[in-house]
């Protein structure tokens, strides 16, 4: 019988280990000013956009509300508005500098919907190529994250900046 090989994926071991925070992670980077530290790539008058700590892909963003509130269909008219059109130029974006081929665009409302954040209403966009699931998931529940979320940061945040002014 083969021996199973070990597969490191230590930077997997911030999310495992980590120390869940009492209160709401998108509130507390939405109140902060340290959009960086945050990952805030681009603050809205209803909606912010800020990437995905434990990215499921390379791009993997959020647009949540400003408001902490759980319900969508409670959601004020110019919040689904300006949700939807920061989705939009995400994928927008995505096309032209990570030159995505897909997209995942999902929201989780509730807890058995998948909601690992259930009172805090926001969208996942996650880009998607040709080829980027492979064995590493399946075999060994590891996924390989091809950019440094600091050297993506600068380029979305730029991209969010330069793509938004123009509205």
């Amino acid at each position: 019988m083969k021996e199973k090989e070990i597969l490191w994926a230590p930077w997997r071991m911030g999310y495992v280990s980590s120390v869940k925070k009492k209160g709401c992670f998108l509130c507390s980077a939405f109140k902060s000013q340290k959009d960086r530290e945050n990952l805030v790539l681009y603050r809205g008058r209803h909606t912010f956009v800020i990437m995905n700590l434990f990215p499921y892909n390379n791009g993997h963003i959020m647009v949540a509300t400003n408001r902490h509130i759980r319900d969508f269909e409670r959601l004020e008219k110019n919040a689904t508005d300006e949700a939807v059109m920061l989705v939009k130029t995400a994928m927008k974006i995505f096309k032209r500098v990570l030159r995505a081929e897909g997209f995942n665009v999902g929201l989780n409302a509730g807890k058995v919907a998948g909601a690992g954040l259930d009172r805090h209403i926001h969208f996942h966009v996650v880009p998607r190529w040709s080829g980027d699931t492979n064995f590493m998931p399946v075999v060994s529940d590891t996924k390989v994250v091809s950019q440094s979320l600091d050297e993506l940061y600068q380029v979305l945040h730029k991209e969010f900046s330069v793509e938004l002014a123009r509205k």
